[in-house]
């Protein structure tokens, strides 16, 4: 009997779908302990064991005692294909209950799941695609027929399906500034969809390609729907957010549910951290509380609603979140300069991808993004 067919699999949809329901979700991980350290599947009913590959090899007696018996197991590994190894290898240990993960936390990474966040004033809706292996948000917005998409993941085919089975007409797709973190997929979705490309000018002085300016204060229509350019400063010099309808604020990399942006991706963190602190301090003070925060990123699952989206008001995370209530600047300074996490995987060459200086191919671009989201200062 061949391992394809002794051995049970589960897509990372039906994880996700798993994930986001709370359900109870028993990992396997057979990546090596200090990738398993790095990056992992998380969940609020998430339970997880690691377990090198390379430690199965003669087979599954020393994690016998680890795995309950009243729990269906899910093994997962870097690609797939060393966790049918041991998912068949439990199996034929007197489990039924074992699945491997198609595609492996690689598979895991790419994953996009979209959920309608709310309705907009005039008509339309905007929606969130979580990608919830990496923490990467980004939104469509759409209103009478037109669409507009805001921090394009990598992964374009969901959006394209999205957009196909909606009937929707995409006319903008924007970055909120050039990424470091992931490899936006703005350019060729616009390009696939006959739609206009936008970026930041002071983050596209060494860009490769033409694109559409975005300027404070510049207004884009979407149907019914009017998209406010907000230009904030910090995480990157041409960082800019969008206010969707005096209802949404779309703040890209400057600020999170639970954290703050850092500024130091371009290795700027001393020049960029006062543009930061004014966003914050002053130019949001200066929007309305009631807006409705959807960022680009989160950390963690705890800043997940019950629906699997990402957002809080305005007002709410100026009570809660601590890096908008550090009220000495220098204190400030040396929180978002002295507390950083360690930089992206890949991101000096994620950026040049972005600039279109360089073109990795596919399964190169997959291991540019592998690993956690380190874009926020906590």
């Amino acid at each position: 009997m061949t391992i394809e067919t002794a051995v049970k699999t589960i897509s990372v949809k039906e994880i996700a779908k798993k994930v986001i329901n709370d359900e109870e979700v028993l990992i396997l991980d057979a990546r090596n302990t200090d990738a398993f350290d790095d990056w992992k599947i998380e969940g609020k009913n998430v339970h997880i064991i690691n377990a090198p590959y390379f430690d199965l090899l003669e087979g599954v007696d020393s994690i016998k005692d680890k795995l309950p018996t009243d729990k269906t197991i899910y093994v997962i590994c870097a690609k797939g294909g060393s966790s049918k190894l041991v998912a068949q290898q439990i199996a034929e240990a007197g489990r039924t209950d074992v699945y491997s993960v198609e595609g492996g936390m690689k598979a895991w990474s790419e994953y996009l799941e979209p959920i309608k966040i709310g309705d907009l004033k005039n008509g339309g809706s905007i929606y969130q695609f979580v990608r919830i292996g990496k923490g990467c948000l980004s939104y469509l917005i759409e209103s009478n027929g037109e669409g507009a998409i805001i921090d394009t993941s990598r992964m374009i085919e969901p959006y394209e399906s999205f957009i196909t089975e909606h009937h929707i007409t995409l006319i903008h797709v924007f970055d909120t500034h050039l990424h470091a973190d992931h490899i936006s997929g703005g350019r060729m979705l616009a390009e696939k969809m006959r739609a206009t490309y936008y970026l930041p000018p002071k983050d596209a002085t060494e860009v490769n390609f033409t694109y559409q300016q975005i300027n404070d204060d510049d207004e884009y229509q979407v149907g019914k729907t009017t998209i406010k350019a907000v230009y904030s400063p910090g995480h990157t010099i041409g960082s800019t957010s969008f206010v969707i309808d005096d209802q949404y604020l779309l703040t890209g990399d400057i600020l999170f549910i639970d954290s703050i942006g850092r500024p130091d991706l371009a290795g700027k963190a001393e020049d960029w951290v006062g543009d930061l602190r004014n966003t914050l301090y002053k130019r949001y003070k200066e929007l309305a509380d009631d807006l409705l925060v959807l960022p680009a990123h989160y950390m963690g699952i705890n800043e997940m609603h019950d629906n699997g989206s990402i957002s809080e008001k305005l007002g709410v995370l100026y009570q809660q979140n601590h890096g908008l209530n550090i009220v000495d600047e220098n204190e400030f300074r040396k929180v978002v300069t002295e507390n950083l996490p360690p930089q992206p995987n890949s991101y000096q060459e994620i950026r040049e991808t972005n600039m279109g200086k360089i073109t990795p191919d596919v399964e190169q671009q997959r291991e540019m993004e592998i690993g956690p989201n380190r874009c926020a200062v906590r």
